[in-house]
């Protein structure tokens, strides 16, 4: 991993953007006692001189900016001691890229600092974790922190692969081995030697597939299909699984053997409900990731990233991008506002409801309480609009507006009656005529 070079004044201003890098495994230099090397980067003040523009982030106190590195121009950010959490998010997306892991929550930062540690062991690791929570990024950290980072690393989903089709692409065939071979295949092992192959969703691997990667495991040979010689290989496993593994050997769906010889050093990623200080941080990492080519990258308002901590997150990071695709899409400035934040469903906390209102409307199914900034709540404020214009369109008449609208009379008399509980009261001629 490269280095960096903090000036003293950086050093002074920002210690605790100083001190979350070395926590997420960045050496810090010092010109004192060493010579930066090519791929180091330098960290100067707003206002101190610049060498090496294309390999410095200038860093400012005032405001809140960030610029990315631009054709060889220095990458620069600014922000105030109450833009911490956001801005060192920023600032670690800068200096590292986009293949490091972002980590500012304790577990998260004990996580990587083990994770560096097992990459310098050549050992099997499996890593543990709901689905989105950053296994195959961990993965690639472990793989680039290894003498293994300048070699192949191969990351396969085992569930996306058809089952006839997995020992042929994991092991390796010969020409005719089956129906269409024409020509023979290495197979993602050997395409890996010298490197680190990822095994996704180890869990969705047949049983009698499990027990050929365990011989592999076990003698560090392949036998491709077709072939009666083994062929030797190089290479680090790292499987992921979603789903508990000791279930899965005491259901009988995953063998025991092959078990202990994965989880050699097993490793557990959390759900990010679990570890709220990495969400200000994934969220400006991922912002950047997103900004395309902006001249401005727009920054969180506190009241955005409170709306993001309230989150349950049961699509986990994920879930996360998603949102902030969206955010940057509704976005047209330089701050992502609250009201730019839509889930997928809505966030886990009590929402008071307006008392009943009555209504001739016939009985249909109950639908769930919808709050703004999510998706449900933006559909529905369109599909009103709809039938507003509709309605006008047709001088009121509900007939023509069902027709229209490719609905039945009585699906249009629940939106309307759903509206006026809302508040809005579309059916009334003098709502729909008003707004003509």
């Amino acid at each position: 991993m490269r280095s960096i070079f903090p000036s003293a004044a950086v050093t002074s201003r920002k210690y605790a953007l100083v001190s979350s890098l070395r926590a997420q495994g960045f050496g810090v230099g010092s010109f004192e006692t060493a010579q930066p090397g090519p791929n180091d980067l330098f960290l100067v003040a707003d206002g101190e001189g610049i060498t090496a523009p294309a390999r410095t982030v200038v860093i400012g106190c005032q405001g809140r900016e960030v610029t990315p590195s631009r054709d060889g121009s220095p990458a620069r950010i600014s922000f105030a001691a109450e833009d911490t959490a956001v801005g060192n998010g920023f600032a670690r997306a800068l200096i590292g890229g986009p293949e490091m892991p972002t980590a500012a929550d304790p577990e998260s930062l004990a996580l990587l600092a083990l994770a560096e540690r097992v990459a310098a062991a050549d050992i099997t690791v499996l890593i543990n974790g709901p689905t989105g929570t950053g296994k195959e990024v961990l993965a690639r950290a472990i793989h680039n922190g290894s003498a293994r980072k300048d070699k192949p690393f191969i990351a396969i989903n085992c569930a996306a692969l058809p089952e006839s089709m997995l020992e042929a692409l994991l092991f390796g065939h010969q020409k005719g081995a089956f129906t269409g071979a024409s020509a023979g295949g290495d197979g993602f092992f050997r395409a890996a030697h010298g490197g680190t192959i990822l095994l996704d969703e180890i869990a969705e691997m047949p049983l009698q597939l499990q027990a050929k990667l365990l011989r592999v495991l076990q003698e560090r040979e392949v036998v491709p299909l077709g072939a009666s010689v083994p062929q030797p290989i190089d290479v680090r496993v790292i499987a992921c699984a979603n789903r508990d593994l000791h279930a899965e050997v005491a259901a009988g769906r995953f063998r025991a053997d092959l078990y202990y010889r994965l989880a050699v050093f097993p490793l557990a990623t959390k759900s990010l409900a679990e570890r709220p200080q990495d969400i200000p941080a994934l969220a400006a990492t991922l912002i950047l990731r997103h900004a395309g080519n902006r001249n401005v990258i727009p920054w969180p308002s506190h009241a955005a990233i409170e709306q993001l901590m309230l989150h349950d997150w049961p699509g986990n990071v994920r879930e996360l991008e998603n949102v902030i695709q969206r955010a940057l899409l509704f976005c047209g400035g330089d701050t992502i506002e609250a009201n730019h934040i839509v889930f997928d469903r809505p966030v886990t906390m009590t929402f008071q409801r307006t008392a009943p209102v009555m209504s001739i409307a016939p009985a249909a199914p109950s639908e769930p309480e919808t709050p703004p900034g999510t998706l449900g709540n933006i559909v529905q404020m369109s599909e009103f609009a709809a039938i507003r214009e509709t309605l006008k369109a047709c001088n009121g008449s509900r007939i023509e507006t069902a027709k229209r609208l490719g609905i039945s009379e009585r699906t249009l008399r629940y939106r309307l009656a759903k509206a006026r509980e809302q508040g809005d009261d579309i059916g009334s001629a003098q709502n729909w005529a008003a707004s003509a």
